[in-house]
């Protein structure tokens, strides 16, 4: 029979019944020493400190670091398991447990535990969306979040965002000078999107770190469906104004454009894309001098161009161009117009040689060439 009894400087020895020494047994490794950052309890976490846990005399064999914003935060165990560390970020007030586990050398597990929480923001931002749940809109509608404030991490906020559509269209997101109180970032297909196409945007915000202590204040979600096709060819030199829907041609309109000998009286060239309308609407120039109520107006820019009834400009409409620069019909014929146009229907003026750009505001997406619109990305 053998019992252990403390040997010199407490060196374990084996002894025989009969009282001999025998060899030393190996003492206990101690167990392993676990360090958090943040550490354990700790308040007002910069959410920019790379969260991480190290085992000393030990291994990691799980890890998990969640809160109730934004769930588990993404991570990897160092391939000796000594050491887990963040890879994703932080969000601004939240409160962050540890779960997960290590092991002593002998096989003994404990638990990974323990809570910490990060500072709150200095301020929260709001973004909107431009499209809600359940609207048809037209094939060239941008979708647009617009934000009450600037946002100094683009990045962050782009990777944030996600549309999804039955089968894949390439586009991409492109930031616009700040504008309407704050930046704005929109996205587009390459061409215009696929008539009856339902599309999905996500913008889960809340809590995305936008730089200088700012953050997403919510998530903002929308599904809506892309209508028909319709497209207005708008030859300014033809005198007519050409529906055409799902490929067919289902209008051929008199029309009287912008006044060529007046370039600011020139209705620009390029892509339009209808934002609104109304049964009346007032149109005030000062520097023209008129102050009138015209029918079935449409608007197709923020620079003041409308396709809309005029019944003046009748004896012109379909031979000659006298407007001020938006295109004028008749009563019977705005009218018809204006009941098929939708919100994102384009309308593609040519012949004039003043440019639909940035300075005519609201709607400019479709003038930028496909490569250049991709450069405008936060992640290109």
């Amino acid at each position: 029979m053998a019992v252990v009894v403390i040997g010199v400087a407490g060196v374990l020895f084996a002894t025989t019944a009969s009282g001999g020494p025998n060899a030393p047994l190996a003492p206990k490794p101690p167990a392993a020493q676990v360090t958090y950052t943040p550490a354990i309890a700790a308040t007002d976490v910069d959410p920019h400190t790379k969260a991480a846990v190290t085992a000393t005399g030990g291994k990691i064999v799980e890890v998990k670091l969640t809160s109730e914003k934004g769930g588990d935060v993404e991570g990897k165990i160092s391939p000796d398991g000594t050491r887990w560390e963040a890879s994703g970020p932080l969000r601004y007030g939240a409160t962050y447990q540890w779960l997960g586990a290590v092991e002593d050398p002998d096989g003994t597990r404990a638990p990974l535990q323990g809570i910490f929480t990060t500072k709150a923001p200095t301020k929260t931002v709001r973004g909107t969306l431009n499209i809600g749940d359940g609207r048809t809109v037209g094939i060239a509608a941008p979708i647009r979040i617009q934000f009450n404030a600037h946002v100094d991490d683009r990045a962050a906020v782009e990777k944030a965002l996600k549309v999804t559509t039955p089968t894949p269209i390439e586009g991409s997101w492109g930031w616009l000078p700040d504008e309407g109180g704050g930046s704005r970032v929109d996205y587009r297909p390459k061409d215009y999107w696929p008539a009856n196409t339902q599309v999905k945007v996500e913008a889960d915000l809340e809590g995305v770190d936008y730089g200088g202590g700012a953050v997403g204040a919510a998530d903002v979600s929308s599904t809506f469906t892309i209508g028909r096709a319709q497209i207005v060819k708008a030859d300014v030199n033809s005198f007519r104004m050409i529906v055409l829907r799902d490929g067919k041609q289902v209008m051929d309109l008199p029309a009287s454009y912008g006044l060529g000998a007046d370039p600011e009286r020139n209705t620009r060239s390029g892509i339009h894309v209808v934002t609104e309308k109304f049964t009346d609407k007032r149109m005030v120039s000062e520097r023209y001098r008129y102050d009138v109520m015209e029918k079935w107006a449409v608007r197709i820019s923020n620079n003041g161009e409308f396709i809309h009834a005029n019944p003046v400009s009748a004896a012109a409409q379909g031979s000659s161009n006298v407007t001020h620069g938006c295109v004028n019909l008749s009563i019977d014929n705005a009218r018809a117009y204006y009941d098929t146009a939708l919100y994102g229907d384009p309308v593609e003026v040519t012949g004039t040689p003043v440019q639909l750009g940035p300075k005519d505001g609201d709607i400019w997406d479709w003038t930028v060439p496909w490569a250049q619109w991709k450069t405008m990305s936060a992640l290109d």
